[in-house]
C-alpha cells in the first residue's frame, strides 16, 4: 500500500515533466462526487429503470435483449491483446460492450453471475502489457469499459480484484494520458477528442477517492478542453465528420456530459457550446425513408439505433427528434442492436417516452451552416416511398473528409437512386503501406478511388482533383412546400479550374429532383463532368436522357440544359490494387465542353418514372431560388 501510494504521489508529479502546458479553469474546486456507484446510475437508480419496461413492452424488450446478450457473454473466452494493425480499438471496444452489458445486467437482475464474468474480463484487461496508447482511442474505450465495470460493481469484487483493476485504470489509462507524446488529441477538434476526454474521464471518477488531487486535475482537464470539438458544431449543429462519426464523436461526449451531471450536478455550461443540442436534429434528417443515412465523408452505408438521441430529447423536451429512433425500435429486432456497446445507455437515457408520443417533425428542409454545411429535404417523414434529397458543401480539408464537396444523395419509391459509397475500411489501405490521413493536396490519401471526386455525385473540371483548401458554404434555401431547395457556392474547391460554380438541389412541386450548376469558366475550353453514382442498372436512352431500374421501379435522369452534352457512363472498378471493389455500381451523368471566359448553366432532373409525364416548371437562375 505504501508503495501504491509512493506511486500514486509521482503521478501527480508527472504531468509538470511530460504534459503539453494547457490554462485550466478549475471546475471543481473542492466538489467531490458521491459514493460508489457514480458513473451514469447513482445507487437504487435501478428501480426507476426497472418500473419504465415493466410498464412497456419495447423496453422489456431492449432491456432482454441486453441480458440474453450478457448470458451469451458469460460462456465466452475473456479477450486477448491481439491488435489488427496499428490498433487495439476492436478489442477495446468489444470490452466496454462486455463489461457495460454485464455491469447493467448484474444491477438490473443482482445476479452475481454477471458480475463475476464482469470481473474475470476486468482482469484480464488489467493483465495487458498496456492499452495502446501509440493509438489513444484504445486507450480510451478501453478505460472507459474497465472504469464501469469497477464503479458499478464497486460493492462485490473482491479486494484484491479492485486493487488490480484500480491499478490498472491508473498505469494503464490515466497515466499514459499525461504524456505529451500521446495527448495531441486534447488539442484535437474532432471525435479523438470526444472519446478520449470521455474514456479518461471516466478512470478519474471511478478512482476518484484514492487519487483525488489526480482525478480533479484530469476532469477539469476534459473540461477546459473537451470544447475544442464542441466548437465544431457551430453555428446550426452539423457534425462536420458525418453520420457515422456523430455516433462515435457525439455518444461519448453524451456520454462525458452525462457522467459529469451525474456526479456533480452540473454540466458546467457545455451543453450552451453554439449548436451542440441542435445536432440532435441534424442527425434526425441524416436519415432517409430507406432508413439508411447519408453517408458522407468516412461513413458506412447503413444507420443503427442511437441511444444519445434520448439524452438529447430530454435536454430539448423534443420527442420529435425521435421520430427515426421510434421506427428502428418498432421495425428492427431488438437482437439487431445488441452488437451497440452503449444500448445500455438507452435505458438510461431513454426518459420513460411513450413511443407512441413520438410524432414526425412538423418540417420538410434542414439546413445548416458550419464547417460541413448540409442541406436535407423530404417530401414526407411517414412516407417509405417519398423523395428524400440531401447535399453537402465544405471542405476536403476537414477530418475524414472526401473530395465530396458538392455532392448529393436521393431517394424515390424506397430506392436509393444516387449513394455514396463512404468509407473503406481503414487496415485494408494501411496493410498496403498507405498513409490515408493526410490532408494536403498531395497526400496520399486522394489516390484511393472513394475518396476522389471522381467518385461523387459532383463536377469535375479537366479531371483534376477538388482543391483541399477551399470552402463551400450554404448561400441560399428555400422551405416552400413547392419548392424545398438548396443552393451552395462550390467555386472555392475548383480554384484554378473555373472561376465560379454554384450548385443548387431542389425539390420541384414534391415530384422531381432538379440539380442545377451555374458555372463561369476561366481562359481556357474547359471539360465538364457531371456524375452521380448508382447502385442501379443504367441504360443510356437519348441524346440527353438515361434510365435507371432497380428493384422493379425506374428513374429518369433528363439533362435540360445544356443542348449539346454526351451522355455517359463510367466503370467502378477499383483502378488501384489498393481500392475495395464496388459491385453493383455505375457512374452516370455526362461531359461537356465549356468554351473560355463564358458563364454557363447545368440543369438535370431526375424523374420517378411514375410521374414521367408530368409537367416541368421552368428552371430559375438560382440567384431566383429563395
Amino acid at each position: 500500500m505504501i508503495a501504491f501510494r509512493l506511486f500514486t504521489h509521482l503521478l501527480l508529479l508527472l504531468p509538470l515533466f511530460t504534459n503539453t502546458v494547457i490554462a485550466q479553469t478549475d471546475f471543481l474546486g473542492s466538489t467531490t462526487p458521491p459514493d460508489h456507484p457514480r458513473l451514469l446510475l447513482l445507487q437504487n437508480e435501478e428501480d426507476k429503470i426497472k418500473n419504465i419496461f415493466k410498464s412497456d413492452k419495447t423496453w422489456s424488450a431492449i432491456n432482454q435483449a441486453i441480458l440474453t446478450e450478457a448470458d451469451n457473454m458469460i460462456v465466452l473466452a475473456t479477450l486477448e491483446r491481439k491488435k489488427i494493425g496499428r490498433r487495439l480499438l476492436d478489442k477495446s471496444r468489444e470490452a466496454l460492450r462486455r463489461i457495460f452489458y454485464l455491469s447493467y445486467s448484474y444491477r438490473i437482475t443482482n445476479q452475481k453471475k454477471y458480475a463475476d464474468r464482469a470481473e474475470k474480463e476486468m482482469l484480464a484487461i488489467a493483465g495487458f502489457s498496456d492499452w495502446n496508447p501509440t493509438h489513444f482511442l484504445d486507450v480510451g474505450e478501453m478505460t472507459m469499459a474497465i472504469s464501469i465495470g469497477y464503479d458499478w460493481l464497486f460493492t462485490v469484487l473482491s479486494p484484491t480484484s479492485k486493487k488490480t483493476i484500480r491499478e490498472a485504470i491508473i498505469s494503464k489509462g490515466l497515466q499514459p494520458s499525461l504524456d505529451s507524446n500521446a495527448n495531441s488529441w486534447l488539442k484535437a477538434e474532432h471525435n479523438w477528442n470526444q472519446v478520449c476526454n470521455a474514456g479518461i474521464t471516466f478512470g478519474a471518477l471511478a478512482t476518484f477517492e484514492d487519487n483525488p488531487g489526480l482525478s480533479k486535475q484530469l476532469i477539469n482537464r476534459a473540461l477546459n478542453t473537451i470544447g475544442n470539438a464542441m466548437k465544431d458544431y457551430g453555428p446550426d449543429g452539423i457534425y462536420p465528420e458525418g453520420y457515422g462519426y456523430w455516433a462515435y464523436g457525439t455518444s461519448f461526449n453524451v456520454m462525458f456530459i452525462s457522467a459529469i451531471e451525474k456526479a456533480f450536478g452540473t454540466d458546467y455550461g457545455l451543453t450552451k457550446h453554439e449548436g451542440f443540442l441542435n445536432t440532435a436534429r441534424f442527425l434526425e434528417n441524416m436519415t432517409g425513408p430507406s432508413n439508411k443515412p447519408f453517408n458522407y465523408s468516412d461513413s458506412g452505408p447503413n444507420g443503427e439505433l442511437q441511444p444519445a438521441m434520448f439524452w438529447f430529447a430530454n435536454k430539448l423536451k423534443d420527442p420529435s427528434i425521435l421520430w427515426v429512433e421510434k421506427q428502428r425500435l418498432l421495425t428492427e429486432d431488438s437482437k439487431l442492436h445488441v452488437q451497440n456497446r452503449l444500448l445500455p445507455a438507452l435505458m438510461l437515457w431513454n426518459g420513460n417516452w411513450s413511443l407512441n408520443k413520438i410524432k414526425p417533425p412538423e418540417y420538410d428542409l434542414w439546413a445548416g451552416n458550419g464547417k460541413n454545411p448540409i442541406a436535407m429535404m423530404r417530401t414526407s417523414w411517414t412516407d417509405t416511398n417519398a423523395i428524400y434529397l440531401a447535399a453537402k458543401g465544405g471542405s476536403v480539408s476537414i477530418n475524414h473528409a472526401h473530395m465530396d464537396v458538392g455532392s448529393f444523395i436521393m431517394e424515390a419509391n424506397g430506392v436509393r437512386w444516387a449513394m455514396d459509397f463512404g468509407l473503406q475500411a481503414y487496415e485494408t489501405l494501411e496493410s498496403k503501406g498507405m498513409s490515408i490521413f493526410g490532408r494536403t493536396q498531395d497526400a496520399q490519401r486522394w489516390t484511393v478511388f472513394r475518396y476522389s471526386n471522381l467518385a461523387h455525385n459532383t463536377l469535375t473540371f479537366n479531371n483534376q482533383q477538388q482543391r483541399v483548401s477551399g470552402h463551400a458554404p450554404l448561400i441560399g434555401t428555400s422551405k416552400s412546400a413547392s419548392f424545398l431547395s438548396a443552393t451552395f457556392d462550390i467555386s472555392a474547391v475548383f480554384k484554378g479550374s473555373v472561376a465560379s460554380a454554384k450548385r443548387g438541389v431542389s425539390i420541384v412541386n414534391r415530384k422531381y429532383v432538379l440539380i442545377r450548376d451555374e458555372l463561369e469558366t476561366l481562359g481556357e475550353t474547359t471539360t465538364t463532368r457531371w456524375s452521380m453514382l448508382t447502385p442501379a442498372t443504367v441504360n443510356i436512352t437519348g441524346k440527353n436522357t438515361a434510365e435507371l431500374t432497380m428493384n422493379g421501379k425506374k428513374m429518369i435522369l433528363t439533362v435540360r440544359e445544356p443542348a449539346v452534352v454526351t451522355m455517359k457512363t463510367w466503370s467502378t472498378v477499383p483502378p488501384n490494387d489498393f481500392d475495395a471493389a464496388n459491385p453493383g455500381t455505375t457512374l452516370v451523368g455526362f461531359e461537356v465542353y465549356l468554351p473560355s471566359l463564358t458563364s454557363t448553366a447545368l440543369s438535370v432532373t431526375l424523374t420517378p418514372v411514375a410521374d414521367r409525364y408530368l409537367k416541368f416548371e421552368k428552371i430559375k437562375p438560382l440567384h431566383g431560388w429563395k
